[in-house]
């Protein structure tokens, strides 16, 4: 018997471009929510009302949910101007709408290479104080990942960015392989300086290093399995969802094609039911 209470969710473009085959493997594998980022090789954020039509269409009709927009919002260098990125993030409010989801994805800016990221302190914190305020009159929760050369990507400045802001509506998604990539142990050692925060879970695993590889959850050094039996014992029950980037990993997006999509989700699967065991 399952006891866990995660929604598991996932990015669906993992699977493929189209939009059927998407839902098709998320129906087989008993997945009834996504993360919505991507149909036919177009961000969401750039969907043509037909294209908004037909998915909100599919959607209803196979009864599955949208947990997040997995918007880009803050994947430009800090140093771009914020007034027309701002305007796109309006969009995203606009699709969260749409989507009927309470999360948007979001980031914190590249940094330029070389520079010190405490020196763009002041205008990272304006701009995301901007997107939380503005996320509070739409009613909307912002989920900050962390992620390589971001401001954001260590725990450190993760930490920095929440309690700075300190908004009800700019919260967290805990990441373990994008910390594994900076060189940082996920659990427990990011975990410990954000717990409170997280609001969602991103399951990818990796070896640990610059150049580790990408591997199933349970399989390399995020300590999986240990960090969902701790949110669990915390009495979390919000989304953990699949981004396993098994066959490709780059800036904009990551590809796992149906098998490793499958290959991904069984493992996600494992990890809960070995959490489950503990209670048993």
């Amino acid at each position: 018997m399952t006891t866990h209470r995660f929604v598991v969710s996932g990015f669906a473009d993992e699977i493929g471009h189209d939009l059927e085959e998407q839902l098709d493997v998320l129906e087989d594998l008993g997945i009834d929510n996504l993360d919505l980022r991507g149909v036919e090789e177009t961000n969401v954020l750039d969907f043509s009302d037909e294209q908004i039509e037909r998915i909100t269409g599919a959607l209803d009709e196979r009864g599955i949910g949208v947990t997040s927009i997995g918007s880009p919002i803050g994947k430009i260098d800090v140093t771009d101007d914020f007034e027309p990125h701002f305007e796109r993030f309006e969009t995203a409010l606009e699709m969260a709408d749409t989507f009927d989801t309470d999360y948007i994805r979001l980031f914190s800016y590249y940094i330029p290479e070389g520079d010190d990221p405490a020196d763009h302190r002041e205008e990272v914190m304006r701009r995301m104080t901007a997107k939380a305020e503005r996320a509070e009159e739409a009613g909307v929760t912002l989920l900050h990942e962390n992620e390589k050369d971001i401001y954001g990507d260590t725990p450190e400045r993760c930490r920095d960015m929440l309690t700075t802001v300190d908004s009800p509506n700019f919260r967290a998604i805990f990441d373990p392989a994008n910390f594994l990539e900076i060189g940082v142990t996920p659990y427990p050692d990011a975990l410990l300086q954000l717990v409170e925060y997280v609001e969602q879970l991103h399951i990818k695993d990796g070896v640990k290093g610059e150049r580790g590889e990408i591997v199933p959850a349970g399989e390399g050094d995020g300590n999986i399995p240990e960090m969902l039996e701790t949110f669990k014992r915390r009495g979390f029950d919000g989304p953990a969802s699949l981004e396993p980037h098994l066959t490709y990993a780059g800036p904009k997006s990551g590809f796992s094609g149906p098998e490793g999509y499958e290959i991904a989700a069984d493992a996600l699967f494992d990890c809960l039911e070995s959490v489950d065991a503990s209670y048993e």
